[in-house]
């Protein structure tokens, strides 16, 4: 996705701090989505690249300069009346106190609060992806040792996961609805969300946070599986599979296989090239999955993505350090 003649091309902040509070700024009256509540940012001027273009503004119009920063993701957007291209960065640390330089009304908002404020329609995307982490744990066969394999499942929650899908498609259906509470009240005590790699109706059934969608459930579906309240995610693995999840409105999509991986020996890798290529032309955050571990976290944000998804990679790991928990 680059910047195309007749877009707007904006740089965009996503602030967040360490009690995951976001920096929100209000719109004038006055001016195009006036009123609306919005991540700081404006216009790049000419010659400048996005930190510059940051820097600037974030000094502008909060009297704050970035120390930490990173891409988040690039959204297009077409209004009625104009076309715009955010580039996000989520940035951690800043230095300054922010306050509104230009008159406008600033308020650090806790993450899970963000859904009941107004933005305009282009900033919505932005509200998923700060609301995400930076790794998404797909958990392994529970196999026979089913005790041993939620040991490990408490290890890794315990260990950072705070986003995790169950799949388990050597279970029967009997066995795998039998397993759905076992994981569900380990979750719910460290606050993580499960994600059902499921018929959708059976994630409303045992109230899980949501669900995950195969690339075949998704491409059979004409509409959004289940309401706002829930999360809908999907494995894509070409760029028809995820424009038609962008076009259901999907919380985000788990792109793959980024490096060859032995559960899918005869998939072609796209290697990070071919996840860029994906990652630019979405709207919706996008999570890495083939071969990746944490220590690619960083290489995955430089191609786009939200951050990586992984069985082995995270599962019953040491440590998982999750700045987007």
């Amino acid at each position: 996705m680059s910047a195309e003649a007749g877009r707007t091309h904006v740089a965009v902040a996503a602030i967040i701090d360490e009690q995951r509070r976001v920096l929100l700024s209000k719109r004038p009256a006055h001016v195009h989505q006036g009123g609306l509540w919005e991540f700081p940012g404006g216009q790049l001027e000419d010659g400048e690249n996005i930190e510059q273009g940051l820097r600037r503004e974030l000094q502008e119009e909060l009297g704050v300069t970035p120390a930490r920063a990173r891409p988040l993701i690039r959204v297009v957007h077409d209004y009625p009346d104009r076309s715009v291209l955010l580039d996000v960065w989520r940035i951690d640390r800043i230095t300054g106190r922010p306050h509104g330089r230009e008159g406008q009304a600033v308020e650090w908002v806790p993450v899970d609060l963000l859904p009941k404020y107004a933005f305009p329609a282009a900033n919505l995307p932005i509200v998923k992806a700060v609301s995400l982490p930076e790794c998404y744990l797909i958990t392994p066969e529970p196999g026979l040792a089913m005790h041993r394999f939620l040991d490990e499942l408490e290890c890794s929650l315990a260990n950072g996961v705070s986003l995790l899908q169950l799949r388990a498609r050597q279970l029967s259906d009997n066995e795998y609805r039998a397993l759905i509470p076992e994981v569900l009240q380990r979750c719910r005590l460290v606050n993580a969300r499960l994600l059902l790699n499921a018929e959708p109706v059976i994630a409303r059934e045992f109230g899980a946070a949501g669900v995950h969608l195969s690339s075949e459930r998704l491409m059979a579906l004409s509409a959004r599986p289940l309401d706002d309240t829930y999360l809908v995610a999907a494995s894509c693995h070409n760029l028809e599979q995820l424009q038609h999840a962008v076009r259901l409105g999907l919380d985000f999509a788990v792109v793959s296989p980024v490096r060859p991986t032995s559960s899918h020996p005869g998939a072609q890798a796209l290697g990070f090239s071919g996840l860029h290529n994906l990652t630019e032309q979405s709207s919706i955050p996008v999570y890495a999955l083939g071969g990746m571990q944490v220590a690619d976290l960083a290489t995955a944000y430089r191609y786009g993505a939200q951050g990586i998804a992984a069985i082995r990679g995270i599962w019953n790991q040491v440590s998982i350090v999750q700045v987007g928990r």
